[in-house]
């Protein structure tokens, strides 16, 4: 008992200090316009390569942009867009999986064999695919990357309906003469709606993750944009004479993707969920 009082408070302690950490992300990523030192776009050539200092507190670019500015201005692009990804494959794949574990039969089979034929590829490479078809920029980006992401989505959230709709409430919502659509509406949905959380903080990581690797690779964010894994792609050429430019936002990435693993962790662990692998 002792064990399992101290294995709650440690998940607690982590969700709350987590949850602080994402809370202040977000207020800053939304106040970045008021709080950002300098214009994140404006070039000036006679300021590049600047140290630190009062004016450029994290220094400046090979073109004289200031990089705090561009850091702040690019968590709203890596958390904004991420969650705008999360949502949308979200909705689909909800309405998916729930109209595949409920009606099950051909419908069921049909709806799997896509989800399979989609899984069958590797997740960058399709997306990779998709945006090449699209052709490179943000919207494309966050289209391939819907596309792809509500697969898993739909396969979880019809292993959920499966399990709901063997359980007696649904039985005696049949009984009492309710419609498919109002048991979909009034009882399923509002059950598979509690991992939400759980499932966001584990996916809006990998988002994050995806749309730095397509702005890095060129596919993504196009420049003058200020997007975290684009300015790793634009710093690379300065890694040895100022491996700061990459550093920044490198770590920026790092400290988000590490907070929603700890947060999902936390969550999954105290709340019985699994990851997705």
């Amino acid at each position: 008992m002792r064990i399992r009082i101290r294995t709650l408070l440690k998940h607690q302690k982590a969700i709350t200090i987590c949850s602080i950490m994402l809370a202040i992300l977000f207020i800053i990523a939304i106040l970045a316009p008021w709080i950002a030192p300098n214009d994140p776009v404006a070039v000036n050539l006679a300021f590049k390569l600047q140290s630190p200092s009062w004016q450029f507190p994290l220094g400046t670019d090979h073109l004289g942009r200031c990089n705090l500015s561009r850091i702040l201005y690019g968590a709203r692009i890596s958390l904004g867009f991420a969650i705008l990804i999360f949502i949308s494959s979200l909705v689909i794949g909800l309405i998916v999986g729930t109209i595949s574990g409920y009606k099950g039969g051909w419908i069921d089979y049909m709806l799997m064999r896509l989800c399979d034929g989609i899984l069958a590829f590797p997740n960058l490479i399709l997306i990779l695919g998709l945006v090449g078809i699209f052709g490179p920029g943000l919207p494309q980006v966050i289209l391939a990357l819907m596309l792809v992401q509500w697969v898993y989505y739909a396969r979880i959230f019809r292993g959920m309906v499966l399990s709901l709709k063997e359980q007696n409430f649904i039985a005696a919502a049949k009984i009492s003469g309710s419609s498919q659509p109002k048991i979909i509406k009034k009882h399923i949905i509002p059950n598979v709606f509690p991992p939400l959380v759980v499932i966001g903080t584990l996916e809006i990581g990998w988002a994050i993750i995806d749309i730095s690797a397509l702005s890095f690779l060129g596919f993504g964010v196009q420049p003058p944009i200020p997007e975290w894994g684009a300015m790793i792609h634009e710093g690379k050429a300065y890694i040895r004479t100022n491996p700061e430019l990459m550093l920044y936002p490198g770590l920026s990435i790092m400290l988000v993707i590490i907070t929603f693993n700890v947060l999902g962790e936390a969550l999954a662990e105290r709340y019985g969920i699994k990851r997705r692998f």
